[in-house]
């Protein structure tokens, strides 16, 4: 089971405001005091926060209420009611919000300690305090409180990164994101060795630095849910630069880099118009008559429209001119502002997708394990067999 959760449905439900009391004060010599009911107090908000030291909602994975404490009531002699206390969801910085039940997008926090109200609390009511008038010295009614708001909200983390890898398996992103940065992605002779999303920060001259995230790969078809389909891509929306990565061992390198160019489109048009530079990785390993020597790398650019570099990461050549083409991409005036805008999303399809890879036959008899807890077990299927007895 992985700690990198980076989808979590959860209800959410404010504090309704305290009601206003009805009170007449009385004392031994004041018999005819007047109207003295306080206010209720105000229900306690959701209130989502930013924090740059979380990296997952892997603390709301299995939380899947909050609700916040209602307002207290008011008092005689004046007295308010006390505040109900807001709930601070901390999340992580790049935390998409969208509505539970439409799809329809809600908010994002982006920046540290950014705080956005999710659900306000109910105002408080009055007292009968508020209402005496020259006429009505005596009113005998108070306001009630503001009802809670509730609703049920999917939280999303896209990965805030300045570049992000995108290639096959096995194209070298991982080996390329170890030799750049202090990241220890796991390398391996086989597919899908990523499974979650990669982090590394690579230096650059003069102290310089930026961000580069590996995205698990992507094959041909995953936009219709083949491989791991394509819900790791939300993670390369905010990036101001892709690199494509295609290995030197490619049959047809510009056909590879055409179909991962048409599962992007498939998943949102909008990352077509982000700056691309294409790698072609493994250039170490090829033998003197391989493809190798049949690529045209100038002529390749020019066909495609972006920088074209021979790199590889094991041997380290090609590492610091690109380096130097990502930076120049990341300096530029139309990249400097990373700008999306949250379509919404399909709740069917999603739900779908994220808790599970299922099997084409899903008739076929599962074996369970009772410690993996990762899935929401159907227990209704399983009675009859000693556990509701």
């Amino acid at each position: 089971m992985t700690n990198f959760i980076d989808y979590v449905k959860i209800y959410c439900r404010s504090g309704k405001g305290g009601a206003g009391c009805m009170h007449l004060h009385r004392a031994k010599y004041l018999p005819k005091g007047g109207p003295d009911g306080g206010d209720g107090g105000k229900g306690g908000s959701i209130i989502l926060r930013g924090n740059r030291n979380l990296w997952t909602l892997l603390h709301l994975k299995y939380q899947k209420h909050i609700i916040a404490t209602d307002g207290g009531k008011g008092g005689q002699s004046r007295s308010f009611g006390k505040d109900g206390e807001d709930k601070i969801i901390e999340v992580p910085c790049g935390t998409v919000v969208y509505d539970g039940e439409t799809g329809e997008f809600i908010c994002e926090v982006k920046e540290h300690n950014e705080s956005v109200i999710l659900l306000k609390g109910g105002r408080g009511g009055l007292g009968n305090w508020h209402f005496r008038t020259a006429t009505n010295q005596a009113p005998r009614y108070a306001q009630p409180g503001e009802p809670a708001q509730e609703r049920t909200v999917i939280m999303q983390l896209k990965v805030l990164a300045d570049v992000g890898l995108v290639g096959f398996p096995n194209a070298g992103k991982s080996t390329l994101l170890s030799v750049v940065s202090a990241a220890k992605p796991e390398i391996a002779d086989y597919p899908f060795t990523t499974l979650t999303p990669q982090l590394g920060i690579v230096s650059y001259r003069d102290g310089r630095s930026f961000c580069m995230a590996d995205i698990p790969g992507i094959i041909e078809g995953a936009s219709e849910g083949k491989g791991l389909g394509l819900r790791f891509l939300r993670h390369i929306e905010r990036n101001a630069v892709l690199l494509f990565m295609v290995p030197s061992t490619s049959e047809d390198v510009k056909a590879e880099y055409n179909i991962l160019l048409n599962e992007l489109e498939q998943y949102n048009p909008e990352l077509l118009t982000k700056a691309r530079i294409l790698a072609i990785s493994k250039t170490d390993i090829q033998p003197a008559e391989s493809n190798l020597q049949q690529i045209d790398y100038a002529q390749l650019s020019e066909e495609i429209g972006i920088p074209v570099l021979p790199i590889s990461a094991v041997a380290g050549t090609g590492i610091e001119a690109l380096k130097d083409a990502l930076w120049t991409e990341l300096n530029k005036e139309q990249n400097q502002i990373i700008e999306i805008s949250h379509a919404p999303i399909d709740i069917t399809a999603i739900e779908r997708s994220e808790p599970t890879i299922r099997e084409e036959n899903e008739d076929e008899q599962q074996t369970i394990y009772l410690n993996e807890v990762e899935e929401d077990w159907d227990l209704d299927k399983y009675k009859g067999i000693g556990w509701d007895e």
